[in-house]
């Protein structure tokens, strides 16, 4: 009878041990503090910036007359403002028609040929009756503080209403605040879809970078040179 060939022994594998829970009461309790700890510094940047906007989110009705409002991008679909970004340009607009505010200033991101908020946010603001003349794009809003730091330091605003989503408009009313716009803040209403649970699970996240930007204030992603449209446009030469 021929002898079989002894069976190869495979490496044993190690699974990976699960955490131990702290087996002593001190252990316990330094865990719990632990935990505790890391909430609170997680949730320290949002707690943030709702002390900073406290008092200054005002709704489209109630909001004091400001000369320039801004209006923060919000992607576009087929080359059109998505719904939330539409729903930020209607209470623009309705800014304007109440004379809440004189000059629409739309920034958003521009980073390709294929792709250009402010000029679509220019066109929809237009279909709803903003002349063409007060709407001044900026075309490097890349982000939330790139919007607020250039339109401080690029074209002169100082005082706005800032005009977002419910979930981001705290953010945006403490990133204008650090770069030295005194701002209020309009937060557009939405149904609570997925797209809102989104916004808001997203906003804890990006409420980090804010108060990072706040701290450090970093140049925009592009500075580039002075824009008079502001100025032009609220004295009449738009």
């Amino acid at each position: 009878m021929p002898m079989k060939s002894p069976r190869p022994r495979l490496p044993r594998t190690r699974l990976p041990s699960r955490p131990r829970l702290p087996r002593t009461r001190r252990g316990q309790r330094r865990a719990v503090r632990a935990v505790v700890l890391g909430c609170v510094l997680a949730l320290a940047p949002a707690t943030w910036t709702h002390a900073v906007a406290d008092g200054r989110i005002r709704t489209v009705a109630d909001v004091p007359a400001q000369d320039v409002a801004v209006v923060f991008g919000a992607g576009l679909r087929s080359g059109r403002p998505t719904p939330y970004l539409a729903h930020r340009l209607d209470a623009a607009a309705e800014l304007y028609r109440t004379g809440k505010v004189r000059v629409v200033l739309v920034t958003g991101d521009n980073s390709s040929e294929e792709y250009d908020e402010p000029d679509a946010m220019r066109t929809y603001l237009v279909g709803r009756g903003v002349p063409d003349r007060l709407i001044v794009s900026d075309y490097a809003g890349f982000d939330s503080w790139d919007s607020c730091a250039r339109a401080r330091r690029i074209f002169g605003v100082e005082r706005a209403v800032l005009v977002t989503q419910g979930f981001h408009v705290r953010r945006a009313v403490a990133l204008c605040r650090a770069a030295g716009i005194a701002s209020y803040g309009v937060g557009v209403s939405e149904p609570h879809d997925a797209t809102w649970y989104y916004g808001g699970i997203r906003e804890v996240f990006a409420a980090g970078k804010a108060a990072a930007d706040a701290a450090f204030r970093p140049d925009p992603t592009f500075l580039g040179p002075v824009e008079t449209g502001v100025t032009e446009a609220l004295a009449g030469k738009g």
